[in-house]
């Protein structure tokens, strides 16, 4: 059992480690983007050091009191706060965000975990690299909690989640040890690949503290359209079609159903559409060619191609890097757009690709029987990622509905889900909002082998207690 981050034990922090490392709770780090849960915290743990982070642990060990993680605090599912559970303390790691090392000519940047995204990928172009890493809060996400939840974002068709794009890690466990593996290898079979099991395991198995990360080529050119297709079928083809034609420049396929749009529209006017009259269905493509490419040329190709298949009927290329900023940032507006109107249910899901058209009908026809709602779909169609949403219809808010809707909402989609093979946790992880649905939908034995993983790693608990799992 855990102990609360009483005054007396934070006392004993404070006069066992550096002056400045113990802080008093802020708000922010009670609070996360939804606003749907509020933590609580004995007081915020903030090192400069990977000693510092060593001392934290070690003493949380003896004191038998929780830390949970914390990053920039973008994370959807609660994983970076405790709003129940014995009270605990929070660890961040803002301080350390240093570069350690960089090295063009291998592709490979060694930065610490407190390090915002935005800054990464600026010190990859300044040494005319790219780490590819790029999803809507990544002027705040740090990079360890990107890879605590094994963050996707709209890159990953080409370049993979973040998983794929580190190398190796530096990581502080439970009781303090610390495991450097912070090798800069591409091959490195000797043992069990310990790397990724720290990447997604939402800082219950160890607290990552620096990484190795992959850089790649900056591509020479780039091009962008927003394409109006019929139906998610035609995305599905014209997704092939894409892979037909650009091959490896193919960089990002998003879907895009028309509520969202609509929903900037009356929201959040500002943001540029790029059609007068909001398409029902469309998807964003950006190509990325390498030397000798003319990503323009070859985006023209791809559009003069659907188009005679039937799989496009309109689109708007991007004329210029200003045009091209104004398609993506309607895309990256969207997530804001949902939190102005409120959502009932929100989903991270995934799907085999060939399934995500029978998911978006069969769920969109399950819930219409359900009763009165707005479905606002989109997502990254190229890796079947999808971020599936509930709201009110127009009038209404969700305080307007019984108090079990989305409970029962949940379970028509999760059930879906499991009869077409998908994920109800696709790049958010689990967190603690999600801690029942893994109870309920995962692999007993699964389940039990991380269960086994945890126990090991952390016999006493301590590590972001009540995430992925129930707190015991």
């Amino acid at each position: 059992m855990l102990n609360d981050a009483t005054p007396e034990i934070v006392n004993r922090f404070r006069g066992n480690l550096p002056e400045g490392v113990v802080r008093e709770v802020a708000q922010r780090y009670l609070e996360e983007p939804r606003d749907r849960l509020t933590g609580r915290a004995g007081a915020v743990l903030a090192p400069a050091t990977v000693e510092e982070v060593s001392a934290v642990l070690r003493l949380a060990s003896e004191a038998r009191v929780g830390v949970v993680p914390y990053g920039g605090g973008t994370g959807l599912v609660g994983g970076q706060l405790a709003p129940e559970g014995p009270v605990p303390l929070v660890l961040s790691l803002e301080r350390m965000k240093a570069v350690r090392g960089i090295w063009p000519d291998e592709g490979v940047m060694t930065v610490e975990a407190g390090a915002i995204l935005a800054d990464v990928q600026r010190v990859a172009e300044e040494h005319d690299r790219l780490f590819p890493l790029s999803l809507a809060s990544e002027g705040s996400a740090r990079i360890g909690g990107l890879l605590g939840t094994n963050a996707g974002g709209v890159n990953v068709l080409r370049y993979g989640n973040a998983r794929e794009l580190c190398l190796g890690v530096e990581a502080v466990l439970a009781d303090g040890r610390v495991m450097r593996g912070l090798k800069r290898l591409r091959k490195d079979n000797t043992g069990y690949d310990l790397r990724n099991l720290l990447i997604g395991s939402e800082g219950t198995l160890g607290v990552v503290t620096a990484a190795s990360l992959r850089l790649f080529p900056r591509p020479e050119s780039r091009a962008a359209a927003v394409l109006v297709v019929e139906s998610p079928e035609a995305a599905l083809r014209l997704l092939g079609q894409a892979q037909a034609v650009a091959g490896p420049a193919l960089s990002a396929f998003e879907l895009i159903a028309g509520q969202g749009p609509r929903f900037l529209a009356e929201h959040m006017p500002q943001v540029r559409l790029p059609f007068a009259e909001i398409p029902e269905w469309c998807v964003l493509i950006e190509l990325g060619c390498s030397a000798g490419q003319d990503a323009d040329a070859l985006m023209e190709a791809l559009f003069a191609e659907a188009y005679e298949a039937g799989l496009v009927r309109d689109g708007v290329v991007a004329a210029s890097e200003a045009q091209r900023a104004e398609l993506w940032a309607m895309r990256e507006s969207l997530p804001e757009g949902n939190r102005k109107v409120g959502s009932i249910l929100s989903n991270d899901i995934s799907l085999p690709l060939s399934a995500v058209p029978e998911f978006i009908a069969r769920a969109g026809e399950a819930i219409g029987k359900a009763g009165d709602f707005r479905i606002n779909c989109f997502g990254h169609m190229g890796d079947g990622n999808l971020h599936y949403n509930v709201f009110p219809v127009a009038g209404k808010a969700r305080g307007d509905y019984p108090a079990d809707t989305s409970d029962r909402l949940k379970e028509l989609v999760n059930q879906l889900l499991a009869e077409l093979e998908g994920s109800f946790s696709a790049e958010h992880g689990l967190g603690r909002a999600k801690v029942e649905d893994l109870v309920r939908w995962g692999d007993p034995v699964r389940i039990e082998m991380m269960r086994a993983i945890k126990k090991t790693l952390d016999p006493l608990g301590i590590l972001n207690p009540g995430a992925i799992f129930r707190i015991e």
